[in-house]
């Protein structure tokens, strides 16, 4: 377990307030049972196919990274203290509301990926995706656990069980299962650990004793992501061909629901004292310079036709959410015409034009950010 001191945590005290009352746990279940665009998903996949993975082209570091991973460096670590009790509850409401919003997404994320490799472990006769599928699922499942640990101490921890009859599940193609869950896992890396290193140099934004975990968290993230730039750079084909479109369409997908859900979530971002769309660019480049080691192909995410479609995602995003639930043919036609715009605006976005990234001949990266 970490032993740098929890104390310096510095929970924002105010009461809470009746404009914006505490979740119950049939509100929570209903919330992660609802399927939007933005939802985090559940997945399943050809199992079969995956039996034929080969890693003959990258043994050396793919056995170096699984004995370290099997080494399970943060075996101790995940394990809440007494600094988290009352916490969420003494929140600002709107605070409370995005930081569980927060939680709970990222929960559902960590839950959906600790089955989908689970299951993947289990029916799998590849001893080498065996090998790995185990420990993705061990660091999952863990993750998901302390972050429900941490609503339990609000009352409102869900059964995690629960989410795998709630949800639906999505078939992708194992490359797509491996394109998804290596930029995943490699955003998810950025994402933390941009937050830690903020809240290291103002440790007076620091409301919740959770961000301290998120060094050792995200280099979690950061070793899963090594796992599939391994896989996808073992294959060829992988980066070649049409793939290269599937990989952009991947990217764009990802950058695109972040800075749509973050920008859903104005308190968290204020309690942090970040700007959230500086915030997002910010993670946007580290995941872009990370990517080079595996993806053929760099989006630059710094050009203003980029940043403009970025903006009209956003604002059809709010429309959409300003139209769901209103009956009416009229209101239909409306979300039909909304749904047909964000469908033009994400081609529009995908056919910028994407830079060419030589692969270096060594995979591995260290998290030195």
């Amino acid at each position: 377990m970490s032993t740098m001191a929890l104390k310096s945590a510095a929970p924002v005290v105010a009461a809470p307030s009746s404009e914006v009352a505490m979740p119950s746990v049939e509100d929570l279940k209903r919330e992660v049972s609802n399927e939007t665009v933005l939802s985090p998903r559940f997945y399943t996949t050809d199992f079969k196919a995956l039996d034929a993975t080969d890693v003959s082209r990258v043994r050396a570091e793919w056995d170096g990274l699984m004995d370290e991973m099997e080494s399970d460096p943060n075996k101790t670590h995940f394990k809440k203290d007494e600094s988290f009790d009352g916490v969420i509850e003494r929140m600002p409401p709107e605070l409370r509301r995005d930081f569980i919003d927060f939680l709970i997404s990222s929960m559902t994320s960590e839950f959906s990926g600790c089955l989908l490799y689970a299951e993947i472990a289990k029916r799998t006769k590849n001893p080498d995706m065996k090998r790995l599928m185990k420990c993705l699922a061990r660091d999952e499942s863990r993750h998901a656990g302390f972050i429900n640990d941490s609503l339990k101490d609000a009352g409102i921890g869900i059964d995690l069980s629960f989410l795998s009859k709630a949800k639906k599940y999505t078939y992708f193609q194992p490359k797509f299962i491996i394109y998804a869950t290596y930029l995943s896992e490699k955003i998810g890396y950025a994402r933390y650990i941009r937050i830690f290193r903020h809240l290291e140099k103002h440790p007076e934004h620091r409301f919740h004793p959770i961000f301290e975990w998120f060094e050792s968290w995200c280099n979690d993230e950061f070793r899963h992501g090594e796992a599939l730039a391994l896989l996808i750079r073992a294959d060829p084909k992988m980066t070649q061909g049409i793939n290269r479109l599937w990989i952009r369409f991947f990217i764009l997908s990802v950058y695109a629901t972040m800075y749509v859900r973050d920008h859903t979530r104005p308190a968290l971002y204020e309690a942090f004292g970040m700007d959230i769309t500086d915030y997002d660019y910010s993670v946007f480049r580290l995941t872009t310079e990370i990517s080079r080691q595996a993806f053929p192909i760099t989006i630059d995410t710094d050009t203003p036709q980029f940043r403009a479609r970025m903006e009209d995602l956003l604002r059809i995003s709010r429309r959409m959410d300003a139209l769901r639930g209103q009956p009416g043919l009229l209101n239909k036609a409306r979300r039909l015409g909304t749904m047909a715009a964000a469908g033009l605006t994400f081609v529009r976005l995908f056919f910028q034009r994407a830079e060419a990234n030589p692969l270096p001949a060594s995979v591995r990266l260290v998290p030195a950010w």
